[in-house]
């Protein structure tokens, strides 16, 4: 599909339209079939959809130059416009009932696919709360999950520097994809991007307004298996991505903290509500392993390594029928505490591929993971 081919530009007319948000251009779809059909329908017909006059007069003249300011955008190296119907849409966010219908990609667009997890929190954590973050971001990551957050100061930050460290990141934007807000930000931004993704479903140009901040939450929930919460207040954004996340049926954790600390009381609240309460990464990775098993074995034409090793495991029997190179890493790996840098080593294979085995390992039993982002093997 071209870049400038109408079927693009007609999703672009439709969500620009005035009173137009993701929820009425579903309803539209189901109507009309395409967004297309939608734009060709007659000024009377739209009319008896429900739309009021100014949308109407907005998708029979757009604006031309504004499209094909987004259009320059997407010309861009590892700039890319996903609508609804292109196959890097990542599935599980278009399971929401409110799904952006276009999103704008810097980075590598297939990464919005893998299995991934939030993690947000406090704009103003404590020393120990961006301590706790960047590790369990740092391990989740390890392990093969992405770190998907938001990239406001404090919790966000810590989250995407920690999976820098050990694996990849996506950031969600509440401002087009060519802004970066907050401004203390760039240079992280610019390293999520070379080695993840940043995302909006804001056009290029877009700048930050209050009232998309909370929009963008249920698009950092929608997009993983679940949400943890480091640290956070009882009144905050955090907690709203948290309630989100439920409604979609994702898997909440927090994270404890003393009862004298005000930003514990949002992670303790949702505790009291359901969530998980944890205390090392691990449990997070076991709680989720039924969940990331079917996501895996699912697979589909951007899955990952792990995707392909757990769903060909599951066919084979799991356990029993174990691939040759996670066996290899197993003898690698001895019967002591050993650190992901090590096995790279030992293995002769890379960041990226070792990290995906360990989660499936993980996921099979094999191993587990130890503090200090250590593994240890497990049984024979």
């Amino acid at each position: 599909m071209s870049l400038h081919s109408d079927a693009i530009a007609d999703w672009i007319v439709l969500i620009s339209a005035p009173g137009i948000g993701p929820r009425t251009a579903a309803r539209l779809l189901d109507r009309y079939g395409t967004p297309g059909a939608v734009v060709g329908a007659s000024r009377d017909d739209l009319s008896e959809a429900g739309l009021a006059p100014a949308a109407i007069a907005s998708l029979k003249q757009p604006d031309a130059a504004a499209i094909e300011r987004i259009f320059a955008w997407g010309a861009q190296p590892d700039a890319h416009i996903l609508t609804r119907a292109d196959t890097r849409y990542p599935a599980l966010l278009a399971e929401i009932p409110d799904a952006p219908p276009v999103l704008y990609v810097r980075g590598d667009p297939t990464l919005l696919s893998e299995p991934q997890i939030a993690v947000v929190g406090s704009r103003n954590p404590t020393p120990s709360g961006l301590e706790i973050t960047r590790d369990f971001a740092r391990r989740l990551a390890s392990d093969g999950l992405l770190i998907t957050s938001g990239l406001a100061t404090g919790v966000d930050g810590a989250a995407h520097a920690g999976a820098l460290e050990t694996g990849r990141t996506i950031a969600v934007l509440g401002t087009g994809p060519d802004l970066v807000y907050p401004a203390v930000h760039r240079a992280l931004a610019r390293r999520i991007a070379d080695g993840g993704a940043l995302v909006s479903e804001f056009p290029p140009g877009q700048g930050p307004s209050a009232r998309n901040f909370p929009r963008r939450n249920r698009i950092i929930s929608g997009l993983g298996v679940g949400v943890l919460v480091t640290e956070a207040a009882l009144k905050s954004g955090s907690l709203i991505t948290a309630r989100l996340a439920l409604e979609q049926g994702r898997e909440v954790f927090a994270v404890p903290g003393s009862i004298r600390n005000p930003l514990s009381r949002g992670c303790h609240a949702l505790i009291r509500d359901g969530a998980k309460l944890v205390e090392d990464p691990s449990e997070i990775i076991a709680e989720l392993a039924p969940m990331l098993r079917g996501l895996l074995a699912a697979g589909g034409p951007d899955a990952s390594r792990a995707a392909a090793s757990v769903s060909s495991a599951a066919d084979r029997g799991g356990a029993n029928a174990m691939d040759a190179d996670y066996r290899a890493l197993l003898d690698v790996m001895g019967f002591e505490p050993v650190a992901t840098d090590e096995l790279i080593l030992r293995s002769g294979r890379s960041a990226r591929e070792v990290s995906s085995m360990l989660l499936v390992l993980e996921l099979e039993g094999h191993v587990s993971s130890a503090p200090g982002g250590r593994f240890c093997r497990l049984g024979s």
